[in-house]
């Protein structure tokens, strides 16, 4: 009886997790490389589970792909780790009992972490050897990511007529992470040729069975569930598991009412937890019956409109001349000059002030504290920078639910420098997501919803910057990161820096066809130390040579440095006005008077130049 036969006949009994027994043996490595080094391991699991009543294992190869193993200098030995997997479960099995090769999906969150080229040369590679060893079906386990699944699906069902179970994984019950319903998503892998269609990991029993009682049964396809033990426990520096397996016996007869016909085990799950789905199911007939009432997910929001009382920067912009000024938050808790610099900006007649995130990975107070501050106390605009550094996927949703309620809704999306530059090399960089990922994360946020697909209850309101380095040997390259930054999202872009009128020049025809608006970054120098620094040790400055020979005749004047670094600055904003709607400044040590002098002068400039061209307007009518 081939496999697809029996689970057409009967309720079939899958097998749990593999990692889980590994790892609390003390394995904390590449489990699939394992099948090499320490085949015995791996078939004693599989006979565990095979006592314990499983009919169907999977073989150990859950991420035996040339992406996942790179990352421990496996990648060529794709070959050899998925034949020997599959050999070793064979060893282990009966006439009664199968072999499926598993192949995991590589997106979690991060949408963007492997492209779609990249997963289909991988999954090709690993499937290829799969088959070679004549196994009894497939299994695709945990796929977050829709079209993930549905590019490879589409893959496995062209080269093999081999029963594929599909099964993918919700973050949130009822619903994949990019806010399709379950019953939909299973249904459309039954369409692309799916034998068993189901739901594994992330979930445990209750939230899996509440999932699938919004599922149909499929026409021709059948259901599977592979639950997870429980959430994980973090103890003593290592991970554990505390589901009950009683607690899975209780639940067995709920999935067969459900339709399940193939039930196995997720993370978690030991010997113990299949043997409690076996001695409650094995015998009993499937369900080929079932009433469902599916639930339409709809995201009920309220009204935006009372959120947000300003206009959007990248509208202001777009429709005149606009200047925002970078002033750091202090490096210590004394903030009187901080808040004495943005009510002297604020005089100075700018549009907001950008507050950096931990500058240079260097530690500072707070930017949203001091946003909210300013634009409580001062009424100025504040622009919140977040980088990608210093907070996990969690910790920015919270801190994107905190500016939203506290009114800031105006953000610079970056990437961040890593943490081995900044005061304390040993800390670690995060990023947990790319900048473009973060810019449409917040872009879902203005949808409603969160980056797992929940529901948030109300949407954001957030206007999205982004930066833009022009200060590259090829600006073409750095134009196509810009063109993918406005396709995820960004309203407008901030650039590093400049200090050339060739620069400037150069950046207005290489990004004339983008729509989004520019505000171009100019620093004030203040020494001829200031340039030398800021050429030659911070990424994505480069000055000139003839403005750091300049500066360094006046390395002796500090006044006469400054005064120069101002008339350099004042040049740059001339010809910049002429080509940009905006001017970004940035403040330099705090030196706020110097940012104010040039926000008054560029206001002064940004008329004059407004005036030409309504007179140049007039005349040509």
């Amino acid at each position: 009886m081939s496999l697809l036969d029996k689970l057409k006949k009967d309720i079939v009994i899958g097998d749990g997790a593999m990692g889980t027994l590994l790892y609390s043996y003390g394995t904390d490595s590449c489990f699939e490389e394992l099948n090499l080094s320490h085949p015995d391991d791996i078939l004693n699991i599989h006979k565990a589970y095979l006592r314990a009543g499983a009919d169907v294992i999977q073989t150990n190869t859950y991420a035996a792909n040339s992406l996942k193993l790179q990352r421990y200098g496996l990648e060529d030995s794709v070959e050899k780790i998925n034949r020997a997997a599959v050999k070793i479960a064979k060893q282990a099995i009966t006439n009664e009992s199968f072999v499926v090769g598993t192949i995991g999906g590589n997106r979690g969150i991060r949408h963007n972490s492997f492209s779609l080229e990249e997963i289909v040369q991988s999954f090709s590679q690993q499937l290829h050897y799969l088959l070679l060893e004549d196994i009894d079906g497939l299994l695709l386990e945990t796929y977050y990511d829709l079209d993930e699944i549905e590019a490879v699906l589409s893959i496995a069902r062209k080269e093999t007529n081999l029963p594929i179970i599909a099964q993918v994984s919700m973050q949130v019950p009822g619903i994949m992470q990019n806010r399709t319903p379950i019953n939909e998503a299973l249904l459309r892998l039954e369409n692309l040729g799916a034998d068993v269609v189901g739901v594994n990991c992330r979930l445990g029993p209750h939230h899996m069975l509440e999932s699938l009682e919004q599922v149909e049964l499929p026409k021709t396809a059948l259901l599977s569930a592979y639950p997870n033990a429980s959430l994980p426990t973090y103890t003593d520096g290592k991970f554990h598991y505390e589901g009950d397996a009683d607690y899975f016996r209780k639940s067995a007869q709920e999935f067969r009412s459900q339709g399940v016909r193939l039930l196995g085990g997720c993370c978690g799950t030991t010997p113990a937890h299949i043997e409690a789905f076996a001695s409650e199911l094995k015998g009993t007939s499937p369900v080929t019956e079932k009433q469902v009432e599916v639930k339409k997910e709809v995201v009920q929001v309220k009204s935006v409109q009372p959120k947000r009382t300003e206009r959007p920067l990248q509208e202001i912009v777009k429709e005149r001349s606009s200047v925002i000024v970078e002033l750091d938050p202090p490096r210590k808790l004394n903030t009187k000059k901080f808040f004495e610099g943005a009510q002297a900006l604020k005089e100075a007649g700018v549009d907001a002030i950008t507050l950096a995130d931990n500058s240079l990975a260097s530690p500072r107070i707070c930017n949203t504290s001091l946003a909210q501050l300013t634009k409580t106390n001062i009424g100025l605009r504040p622009l919140v920078h977040i980088t990608c550094r210093d907070r996990n996927i969690i910790g920015l949703q919270s801190h994107l639910m905190g500016l939203h309620t506290l009114g800031l809704h105006d953000i610079l999306a970056i990437t961040g420098d890593p943490a081995r530059v900044g005061d304390f090399p040993g800390a670690s960089s995060v990023y947990d997501v790319s900048s473009f990922e973060l810019i449409s994360m917040i872009k879902q946020f203005n949808e409603g919803l969160s980056p797992t697909g929940k529901d948030l209850g109300e949407k954001g309101v957030f206007s999205v910057a982004a930066a833009f380095n022009p200060n590259v040997k090829y600006i073409d390259k750095a134009v196509l990161r810009m063109e993918k930054k406005a396709k995820y999202g960004a309203d407008y872009f901030i650039t590093q820096p400049v200090y050339s009128e060739e620069k400037l020049l150069e950046i207005y025809h290489a990004t004339r066809h983008i729509n989004e608006p520019i505000y171009i970054g100019l620093m004030p120098l203040t020494s001829s130390k200031n340039a030398e620094f800021l050429h030659n040790e911070v990424p994505g400055i480069k000055i000139s040579d003839s403005i750091r020979e300049l500066m360094a005749s006046l390395k002796d004047d500090p006044v006469q440095s400054t005064n120069e670094g101002i008339a350099i600055t004042k040049s740059l904003i001339d010809a910049a006005s002429e080509l940009f709607n905006g001017i970004y400044l940035i403040t330099p040590f705090m030196r706020y008077e110097m940012t104010a002098q040039l926000a008054t002068y560029t206001n002064t400039i940004n008329s004059q130049v407004l005036r030409r061209k309504l007179n140049a307007n007039s005349i040509v009518k």
